[in-house]
Order: C-alpha cells, then sequence, then structure tokens
C-alpha cells in the first residue's frame, strides 16, 4: 500500500514537541511496513542534519519551505478583522496563515495520477490541503493532535467570564469548521480521550478511534534504584501558560507547606525556555529553576518524587508517561493523569493523585516517608508504561485505522 502523508509541521528532531514526537513516532512504524511519501515544510529553525536524518528514516520525502506568517497587532481591531475573514471563509486564520499553494499544487497532482492508496493528514491544520472532490477518488483519514474547538472550548470553561471576546466570539465558529473539515475524511484519529468525546458531540457519521500518545523505552530507561531523601522535581516546556501556572502554583501555595514539614525539601523545576514568571522563584529558598538542561533523565533517576501539578490542560502528558516509565513515583493531578488508568478499583495503584494544596502535601509527605510505596509506584508505573503505551503498541492501532479505512473503501 502506498501512503501519502501531509505534515506542515516537520516531524524532525523527535524531541521538540509531542506533535513531532508523535508524528515521527508513528510514520517511522507504518514505513517499516509500506511505500511512505511524506509532504512537509521547514521552518527557519530545521537543521540540514535535521533533513538528512529524516531521509535516512523515510526516503521519499518532499521538503517545501516554509511560509512566513504575517505578524499583525493584538488589539480589538486586528480581532475583528480576523474574525471577518473566519466568517467569510470558514477556515480559522492561523490555519490560513500557513497555507502553501506551492504544496496544493504537488498534493494535487500526485492525487490525480492515481498513484496513492490513502492520504493521511497529520495534524488538523493539513486538512486544508485535502479537497472534498477526492472521497470517491482516494480514501482520507486525518490525525487529530489537538482539536480546535476543544482547545477554545476549553479555554472557556476553565477561565468562565475571564475569557477573552475572540474565544467567546471564535467558539461556534471553530465548532462549525471543525464539523466540516472532517466530513471530508473517511476517519478521524484523536489522541486523548476528552477530544474523541467532544468530535463524538458533533454528531460526525465517520469513525473517530483513539490512539494516545506513546514513549520509547529504550529513550527512557527505569532508574537503579528507589532514590530516597526530600528531592521534588517538576518538568515541563516552562513557557507554556498550563506550565507556568503549575510552577507558581506548586511553588509559592504547596512548596513552603511542604517545607514546614521537611525543611530540608527541595523543588527542581526542569525545563526549557523558562519565561520571567517562572524564573523569579529562583528566589524562593529550596527552589531551584534549572531552565534546559542536558539530560532530563538525570533529574527523574535523581528525584525523590515527580509532580505534575498542571491545573489546566487536555490529553495524556508525555511527562507523565515519562515519568512512569522511569519508575519516579508520581504525584499528578486529574489533567496530569488523564486517560492513564492509575488508581482505577482493582488495578495496581500506579500514582497518587492530588488536585488540591493539601492533597500535595499528604501524597508527596506519604512518598517521602515510605520506601515500599515509592517502591511500589515505580514497578507499577513502569509496567503499565510497557504493557499499554509505548509506540510500538500505539502503531499497531493507528496502522489498523489506516487497513479498515482502505479496506472499506475498496470494498
Amino acid at each position: 500500500m502506498k501512503i501519502l502523508v501531509i505534515s506542515s509541521l516537520f516531524p524532525y528532531p523527535p524531541i521538540q514537541g509531542k506533535a513531532q514526537v508523535r508524528t515521527f513516532s508513528l510514520l517511522k512504524h507504518l514505513n517499516t511496513n509500506y511505500d511512505i511519501t511524506l509532504v512537509t515544510q521547514k521552518s527557519d529553525q530545521v537543521l540540514e542534519e535535521d533533513i538528512d536524518a529524516l531521509q535516512q528514516q523515510i526516503s521519499h520525502c518532499h521538503i517545501f519551505p516554509g511560509v512566513t506568517r504575517q505578524e499583525n497587532g493584538k488589539g480589538f481591531l486586528e480581532t475583528a478583522k480576523k474574525l471577518g475573514i473566519f466568517v467569510q471563509q470558514g477556515t480559522p486564520p492561523r490555519v490560513l496563515s500557513h497555507y502553501s499553494q506551492a504544496i496544493q499544487e504537488w498534493v494535487d497532482n500526485a492525487i490525480a495520477s492515481g498513484e496513492y492508496d490513502i492520504l493521511l493528514c497529520e495534524g488538523s491544520a493539513n486538512e486544508i490541503y485535502a479537497r472534498p472532490e477526492w472521497q470517491g477518488k482516494i480514501p482520507m483519514v486525518i490525525d487529530i493532535h489537538r482539536s480546535v474547538y476543544g482547545i477554545y472550548k476549553q479555554k472557556i470553561e476553565t477561565n468562565g467570564n475571564d475569557s477573552g471576546l475572540r474565544e467567546q466570539l471564535s467558539l461556534p465558529l471553530l465548532r462549525r469548521y471543525e464539523r466540516q473539515y472532517c466530513d471530508k475524511f473517511a476517519s478521524v484519529i484523536v489522541a486523548n480521550q476528552t477530544e474523541q468525546q467532544i468530535l463524538k458531540s458533533l454528531k460526525l457519521d465517520i469513525p473517530i478511534t483513539l490512539v494516545p500518545n506513546g514513549l520509547n523505552l529504550e529513550v527512557f530507561p527505569k532508574r537503579p534504584i528507589n532514590q530516597s531523601g526530600h528531592r521534588i522535581t517538576f518538568v515541563g516546556r516552562m513557557d507554556k501558560p498550563a506550565n507556568i501556572d503549575a510552577a507558581r502554583f506548586f511553588s509559592l501555595d504547596v512548596f513552603p507547606k511542604i517545607r514546614q514539614r521537611y525543611p530540608e525539601a527541595t523543588l527542581d523545576i526542569v525545563g526549557n525556555r523558562p519565561v520571567s514568571e517562572v524564573l523569579e522563584l529562583n528566589e524562593l529558598s529550596g527552589v531551584n529553576v534549572t531552565g534546559q538542561v542536558p539530560c532530563v533523565l538525570d533529574y527523574l533517576h535523581n528525584t525523590t518524587v515527580s509532580v505534575i501539578p498542571i491545573r489546566n490542560s487536555i490529553g495524556t502528558k508525555m511527562r507523565t508517561l515519562e515519568a512512569l516509565a522511569t519508575g519516579t513515583p508520581l504525584v499528578a493531578s486529574n489533567y496530569g493523569l488523564e486517560g492513564l488508568p492509575v488508581d482505577s478499583p482493582g488495578q495496581p495503584l500506579v500514582a497518587m493523585r492530588a488536585n488540591d494544596i493539601d492533597e500535595y502535601v499528604y501524597g508527596v509527605g506519604r512518598l517521602f516517608q515510605d520506601e515500599k510505596l515509592r517502591e511500589k509506584l515505580s514497578h507499577n508505573g513502569r509496567t503499565l508504561v510497557e504493557n499499554k503505551y509505548t509506540w510500538e503498541q500505539m502503531s499497531r492501532r493507528y496502522e489498523q485505522v489506516l487497513l479498515n479505512t482502505y479496506d472499506k473503501f475498496i470494498s
């Protein structure tokens, strides 16, 4: 089977973010069994060695120059202008700003040639290249990394009356847009349960299959020993709003109460691109904001407890899977543990769940004191990822969606 894949986000190196990791990991698996052609764009940050490395993994790569986005203001008039374009054209300005006419022409010719058996769009923004009139020519599948309607819906539900004008006005437009573009495809793949439910609420007449993110266990080996002491680590990219909020909440509200009980406790906030609101936490006693580090594994392997105190976000977190895979005892929020069977009745306990200050103090304190509990979570966390959340397992589920879609199309 010959598969044409469109990913406007350059999927290498697979360490830049969830989208790169997901796309590269899934395509690497498909490439072992099928003839893959990848159409992608390179930004100014893509290095020649990145291009060479990607082409070694996927030989048929067509790489186009990135599209320069227009920098616009953020005032009321600019917001109104963008909303006006959205209403008229039906496609969000952010999607239009990345559109490449060169890619469209290449894909048009490729579909017209009849050379390919299936078209796969990696990421919702790439739907713009899939024409509705192709539905009878080729089966089309889209892997929605993030639902644009779901992102705005979650922002409004989280912020309530504080939601911006743009979010409030855009929500019904985004619902309409997502429903319309999904209707072009024969199958939809999503990465988390929340967005699967959101898309099902759109009453689509096509299957919506959950294929969560996975992990490469070779990159995240289990730590050799159970660390004692009073060391806490929070890992995440520190320019993301959810991580900024989590770092400040834990440092300012939770950690001081932990220090009252364990005066020697330390907190490492590990992640690149720390913004000023995170960097200023360095001034707190016991808190260390590292910025980018050579190896995150060193922190996961040597900490006593890992925390993921996220208070708003959607989807299974790569950082959660990384902590569990390395056998690092974990205390995390509902958002941090989303989609994972960590404390269900009848299931082995995998992590401590916490959603308020007292629950974090209790969970971290128990793990500081109880060596057997740390060992139990360490074993159960690694086992869970090994059994259910490797990229090999997720890739097989992903592949099955493509096979089912193709078989239904030709039958």
